[in-house]
């Protein structure tokens, strides 16, 4: 599924990424386009998966003010047993696979260093995690939504 997007999609995404709650109204007015066609172009970037509308939560404001990458060995075709197991950790908020040494990445984001180090003993339960490097983050400087160039 390789859908194209245009100059009026790129439009729609930008404004949207900077205020999720714009109107359809004023979305149209920025875009020199009808309110029937903003309405139309939403739609089918909703439908086509290239557009999700969801709440961004500020973490800090929630108390959430520890964040660390924590970068994961595993044993030789258990990546997805993994995998599995970090995503019923509920303090997790990311996983990715990686190339490299430590092949899985994952991220928190919670209240202090005890959560942090709570999550380390349960990957260190994990028989089939050979490695851990844990990479605390102090300072966030830029965290944004806009994919769009």
């Amino acid at each position: 599924m390789n859908y194209k997007i245009d100059e009026l999609d790129r439009g729609i995404i930008k404004l949207l990424s900077n205020d999720g709650r714009m109107s359809f109204t004023e979305l149209a007015a920025r875009l020199n386009v009808t309110e029937k066609t903003i309405r139309l172009r939403y739609k089918s970037l909703l439908d086509k998966e290239i557009l999700d509308v969801v709440g961004v939560v500020n973490p800090i404001a929630l108390g959430l003010k520890a964040g660390a990458i924590i970068q994961l060995k595993v044993k030789s075709k258990s990546i997805s047993t993994v995998i599995e197991k970090l995503r019923n950790l509920k303090l997790i908020r990311y996983i990715t696979l990686t190339t490299g040494e430590y092949p899985i990445l994952v991220q928190i984001t919670v209240e202090d260093q005890d959560q942090i180090t709570k999550v380390l003993h349960d990957i260190n339960q994990m028989e089939e995690v050979t490695g851990v490097n844990t990479i605390v983050q102090l300072e966030v400087y830029k965290n944004t939504f806009d994919y769009l160039l």
